[in-house]
Parts: structure tokens; C-alpha cells; sequence
């Protein structure tokens, strides 16, 4: 059974997968691991959809979420927040950012970066790949306003030093079972917080709705830990509230790697298709019911 830190009193926590195919033994684990904290605290479940990619998710993939977490017995409150009905909110969030002179229209294209980070003999590495070698933060004022004018394509883009210029103390976040861990936004460099096909970020949206829900446990998988350190900037920067973490380990599969729709790993309809019951899918998921006990701190 998987181990769980002791959550704080109240906890209100969130599962949010995107709708973009059906959900594994991953989001099972992700789901129960969060569902487990928000009931052993007295807290609040809440269920939210992350469909900011319009191109991939799917109203079936959307549908099928629901049967699977209430399959495996989970309840959560209603209705589930769902991101694309959002989009003006983030907005509002990016022109706030942009008023306080933290944005900057990116025109480059991915070859365009690949191309002069390759020039240059490399870039340094941040937690999403090579860093922005910062090629439009250097263009004139009025470069950049032809370039709008004229409708050119663009990323909205922060600017990380100005960013972290406003920052006045040391980022840190409180993650259950560990304390006080530092942030470092800077490894991120100067991140994309919206394009011309997605209006905004993940990394936007889900630090503007853990706010808007009232979101005091943010739980994810140990691959999104290193996000933290730039959602706390975020917090920080836009007048947020700071949650406190729990990251979660990875199911993995047969060949060690982590579970991913992209890699077709089974998904929790085709067990339920196959005959396997909610109770041993709970258990290949490392929770045996639908709410599994604290383990000792």
C-alpha cells in the first residue's frame, strides 16, 4: 500500500487530468492519493479538467474520466471545474502580468530557437529542455510593435529577471514530510505562458485555478515537482496564495518507464472491459480501497 503523509487539518485538494485519452493506473494512484488526503483531514476532494488544448482533448475523453473515478469509488464535489470555460480569466491573469512589465511577444519559431541555441554551441538546461537564448527580450520597443502590427504569430513569454526582481525574499514551499524546501524559477529561464494555439500555460492556468478553488494541498507526481518552483513565483508575482505539496511517486510499467497515454498504457476502461473489479484495479494502483489510511508520520 502506498505510504501517505499526514495531511494538515482541512485539507482541500484536486485531481486534474487533461482529457486527452482514456485514464491509467497512473491517474488512478494520482486520483486515490489525493482523494485519501482531502478525506483524512476533514478536507474537500474537488475535480478539475485541463483542457487549455483544444486540438487534443475530446468531450468522450472528458465523459469517460467521470465513469472511471466514480468506478473506483471515488466522490468529488460538483460541478468539476472545467479549464476552456476559463480562458478569459487567464487572460485577465496575463494582462496583469504584462501591466506590471513582466511580458514580452516571442516571435520565434521552434526551429528558429533550435536553430541559434545550435549556433551557439548549446544552451543550458532547464526542467522543459534547453533554455530561450532570449532572443526577443533583445528586440527595440518599436521592433516589437511593428512585428504586432503587422499580425506576426508570437508566445507571450515572461521575463524571468524582471520577474524575479520583484521578488523581495527567498521562494520556498512546504512539501508534507519534507518541511521547507527552496525554489529556483530562474532554471526555467524565460517560459512561455501562452501561445497563439493555446491561449495560456499550464503552468499559468493551474497556479491561477489552485488559487481561484481555494486549493490548500496541491498533490501531483514527483515529475512535477521542479513546476513548483515556478508556481510559486507565479503566486508570488500575481498576489496568490501559497498552498503547501505532496508529490507522489510514479506507477511505472513493465519496462521501468512511467505510465503515459502517449506510450498507450493500459487504460482503467479496458481493465474494467477485461473483468478486473474497482477492487484490484485500487490495489495494482497501490491504494486497496477507495480512501486508504495515514501512514505514521
Amino acid at each position: 500500500m502506498t505510504a501517505i503523509p499526514a495531511p494538515p487539518p482541512g485539507a482541500i485538494t484536486r485531481f486534474a487530468p487533461s482529457p486527452t485519452g482514456g485514464l491509467h493506473l497512473g491517474h488512478a494512484h494520482a486520483a486515490l492519493f489525493a482523494a485519501t488526503l482531502a478525506a483524512h483531514s476533514g478536507g474537500r476532494f474537488l475535480l478539475r479538467l485541463e483542457d487549455i488544448d483544444t486540438t487534443r482533448c475530446r468531450p468522450e475523453f472528458a465523459a469517460g474520466i467521470g465513469t472511471d473515478l466514480a468506478w473506483l469509488g471515488l466522490v468529488w464535489e460538483h460541478p468539476a471545474r472545467v479549464q476552456s470555460a476559463h480562458f478569459a480569466e487567464y487572460r485577465a491573469a496575463l494582462a496583469r502580468l504584462d501591466g506590471q512589465g513582466l511580458l514580452f511577444p516571442c516571435f520565434c519559431t521552434r526551429g528558429a530557437i533550435a536553430r541559434e541555441i545550435a549556433a551557439s554551441g548549446g544552451a543550458p538546461q532547464g526542467p522543459d529542455g534547453p533554455l530561450y537564448p532570449g532572443t526577443c527580450r533583445r528586440l527595440s520597443a518599436a521592433d516589437r510593435a511593428a512585428r504586432l502590427a503587422a499580425g506576426a504569430p508570437h508566445a507571450l513569454r515572461l521575463d524571468m529577471a524582471a520577474a524575479l526582481a520583484q521578488i523581495s525574499r527567498p521562494l520556498s514551499y512546504h512539501e508534507l514530510g519534507r518541511g521547507r524546501l527552496a525554489c529556483d524559477p530562474a532554471r526555467f529561464g524565460d517560459v512561455v505562458l501562452a501561445r497563439r494555439e493555446v491561449p495560456a500555460s499550464y503552468h499559468l492556468c493551474v497556479t491561477h485555478d489552485d488559487a481561484v478553488q481555494g486549493v490548500t494541498l496541491v498533490t501531483r507526481g514527483v515529475d512535477l515537482q521542479a513546476a513548483t518552483d515556478l508556481h510559486r513565483l507565479l503566486q508570488e508575482l500575481l498576489g496568490w496564495p501559497e498552498p503547501a505539496y505532496a508529490h507522489h511517486p510514479l506507477i511505472l510499467g513493465p519496462d521501468g518507464k512511467r505510465l503515459a497515454k502517449r506510450d498507450q498504457a493500459p487504460t482503467l476502461a479496458g481493465l474494467r472491459a477485461a473483468g478486473i473489479g474497482p477492487d484490484e484495479v485500487r490495489t495494482m494502483a497501490g491504494f486497496p480501497s477507495p480512501v486508504a489510511s495515514i501512514a505514521p508520520a
